[in-house]
C-alpha cells in the first residue's frame, strides 16, 4: 500500500498547479459541451421534467454571459466569503497570541496519543456550523500536531477526514438535515404525495456513525498516514506556530479574561435564541432551519467568536498596544490568503460552467438509470446507490445539488422495492461523504493544499490525495458495511424513520 500511495503522490504532483488545473478543466468542459450539445438524450431531468440537454458553452451568447457574469461568479463563490470573513477574526486571535496560548494550555492537559480522536471529534462537531470546520479545524489540526511534536500534515489529514470525509456523521443536527429531507420528500411525492419525511430521520444513524468515523480516523492517522510522513521535512514558515511550552503567567491571565469574554458572548447568544419570537429563529420558530438567521449568520458569528477574545487577550496580555495591532492581525491573515484567492477565482469559473453545461447532471442521471436497469436485490441496490453517490461526488461538490438530481430517481425506485425513503437517504449520505476528500473539484480542496503548503512547501494535489485516499477507501467500505449491519439489526435510523415502505 505504501508503494501504491507513493506512486499516486508522484503522479498527482505531476499535475499542473491547482489554479491552472481548473483553467484546463474549464477549457475541457467548453469543448465537451460543444461536442455533446447537438446530441439528443432521453434522460428526464427531474428539475425540469424535460429531457436533459447539454448546453454549448462555446456559443456566442454563452461566452458573452460567461464574461458578463465573471465578476459576479467569483464574488459569489460560497467558499471565498466563508474563508475570508472567518479568517479576519482568526487573524486577530492568532496575531495577539490567543490561539497559541489556548493551544499550549490544551496540550498541557491532553495526552499526545489522544490528540487524534479529540481532533476528529471536534471536526465532526464542526459540521453543525456549516463550513466552519474547513476554515478553523483543519489549520488548527496542523498547529496542534506540530506543537505536540507530531507531523503537522498528519493533523491536517485527520481534521480533513473528520470535517469532510465524515461529513454525514454528527452528534448534533445541522442545516443539511432538513435540506436533504426536503429533497427526499419531493422524491417521495412522485409515488405518495401524502407521505412526510422527518428532517431528523437519519439523526440516530449519523450520531452513532460518529463513533465509527472517530475510531477509523484514529487508526488510519496513527498507523497508516503519519508513519508515511516520517522523513517528510517540515520546511515552511513556522515562526508563529506554538511549541509545547508551559503557559506563562501573563498568557494565563490573558486566557482567563479572553475566555470569560467569549463565554459571555456565547451566553448572550443563547439567551437571544430562547424566546419563541427571537429574531434569530426562522419564521416557523426553528433555530436549525436553513433559513433561520442564526444559521445564516454562522460565519459572522465565528468572526466575532475569535475577534472578541483575541482583542481582549491582546490588551490583557500586552501583545496588542492599540487598534493598529488589531488591524495588522487582520491584514496579515488576508496576506496569507492571496494564493487561495487566485485558486478560488479559477475554481469558481470552472464549477459555474460545469453546472451550466449539464454534463455532470447527465452523468448522474445515466448512472442512476443504469443502476435501476440492473434490478438487483435490495441490499445490493443500496450498496450501488452508495457507490454511485461517491462517484458523482467526485464531480459535483454540493450535497443538495446531487440529491436534487438523484432523489427523484432513487427514492421512488426503492419505494417500489419496499425500502423506505429514509434508508435511501442514509445510503446517499454515506456515499456523498466518503469521496469528498480525494477530489480536487471539491471547493475547499485547494484551501487544504494551501494549509499544507504552510508546513511543507512542495505539497501538491498528489500529496494530499495520497494522504487522504486511505481514509476515503476505508471509510467507504466500513461505513457501507456498518449501514447494512445497522439495517439488519433494525436499529432506528432517526425520528419517524422506518426501514420499509409502506
Amino acid at each position: 500500500m505504501d508503494r501504491a500511495l507513493n506512486a499516486i503522490e508522484r503522479v498527482g504532483n505531476l499535475l499542473p498547479d491547482p489554479a491552472i488545473l481548473f483553467l484546463i478543466l474549464l477549457v475541457v468542459i467548453w469543448i465537451l459541451s460543444a461536442f455533446m450539445a447537438p446530441m439528443t438524450f432521453t434522460d428526464i431531468d427531474p428539475r425540469t421534467g424535460l429531457p436533459i440537454q447539454i448546453n454549448n458553452q462555446l456559443q456566442g451568447h454563452a461566452l458573452a454571459n460567461f464574461l458578463a457574469t465573471m465578476t459576479e461568479t467569483f464574488v459569489n463563490f460560497h467558499p471565498l466569503g466563508v474563508v475570508l470573513v472567518a479568517m479576519l477574526g482568526v487573524g486577530v486571535a492568532e496575531h495577539t497570541g490567543f490561539i497559541n496560548a489556548g493551544l499550549k494550555a490544551m496540550l498541557s492537559v491532553t495526552s499526545a496519543s489522544l490528540l487524534t480522536p479529540v481532533l476528529i471529534f471536534v471536526a465532526i462537531i464542526s459540521h453543525t456550523a456549516a463550513d466552519a470546520g474547513y476554515v478553523l479545524v483543519i489549520p488548527l489540526g496542523a498547529v496542534i500536531f506540530y506543537a505536540a511534536g507530531r507531523h503537522p500534515l498528519a493533523g491536517i489529514a485527520a481534521a480533513f477526514a473528520g470535517v469532510s470525509g465524515g461529513f454525514s456523521a454528527n452528534f448534533i443536527p445541522s442545516a443539511i438535515d432538513p435540506l436533504l429531507a426536503g429533497l427526499t420528500e419531493a422524491g417521495v411525492s412522485i409515488l405518495d404525495p401524502d407521505r412526510m419525511v422527518n428532517p431528523l430521520c437519519n439523526w440516530y444513524f449519523t450520531a452513532i456513525s460518529s463513533f465509527l468515523i472517530i475510531g477509523l480516523g484514529w487508526y488510519i492517522t496513527d498507523k497508516i498516514v503519519e508513519p508515511r510522513l516520517i522523513g517528510v521535512e517540515v520546511d515552511g514558515d513556522l515562526e508563529d506556530i506554538p511549541t509545547n511550552e508551559p503557559v506563562s503567567p501573563q498568557e494565563r491571565r490573558g486566557l482567563r479574561w479572553s475566555l470569560a469574554a467569549a463565554g459571555l458572548g456565547i451566553l448572550a447568544l443563547i439567551l437571544l435564541t430562547i424566546p419563541a419570537g427571537s429574531p434569530l429563529r426562522s419564521p416557523e420558530g426553528e433555530i436549525t432551519a436553513g433559513d433561520a438567521p442564526l444559521m445564516l449568520a454562522i460565519v459572522p458569528l465565528i468572526f466575532l467568536l475569535f475577534l472578541i477574545p483575541g482583542v481582549v487577550y491582546g490588551y490583557v496580555a500586552g501583545t496588542a498596544k492599540s487598534h493598529r495591532d488589531i488591524v495588522k492581525g487582520m491584514s496579515n491573515a488576508m496576506s496569507t490568503m492571496g494564493y487561495y484567492i487566485v485558486l478560488a477565482f479559477f475554481a469558481a469559473l470552472f464549477i459555474a460552467e460545469f453546472g451550466r453545461s449539464n454534463i455532470g447532471a447527465l452523468m448522474a442521471l445515466r448512472g442512476a438509470a443504469g443502476l435501476e436497469a440492473l434490478a438487483l436485490p435490495a441490499p445490493i441496490t443500496v450498496v450501488g446507490i452508495i457507490l454511485l453517490s461517491a462517484f458523482v461526488n467526485l464531480m459535483i461538490g454540493s450535497a443538495s445539488a446531487k440529491w436534487a438530481l438523484l432523489a427523484p430517481i432513487f427514492v421512488p425506485m426503492l419505494m417500489q422495492l419496499g425500502i423506505s425513503p429514509e434508508l435511501t437517504q442514509a445510503a446517499y449520505r454515506v456515499g456523498d461523504s466518503t469521496s469528498n476528500i480525494v477530489t480536487p473539484l471539491m471547493p475547499y480542496f485547494p484551501l487544504v493544499v494551501v494549509f499544507a503548503q504552510k508546513y511543507v512547501k512542495n505539497t501538491g494535489i498528489g500529496t494530499l490525495i495520497s494522504m487522504m485516499l486511505p481514509y476515503a477507501v476505508i471509510f467507504l467500505i466500513s461505513w457501507t458495511a456498518f449501514l447494512l449491519v445497522y439495517w439488519m439489526l433494525g436499529i432506528p435510523l432517526g425520528l419517524q424513520a422506518p426501514y420499509t415502505y409502506p
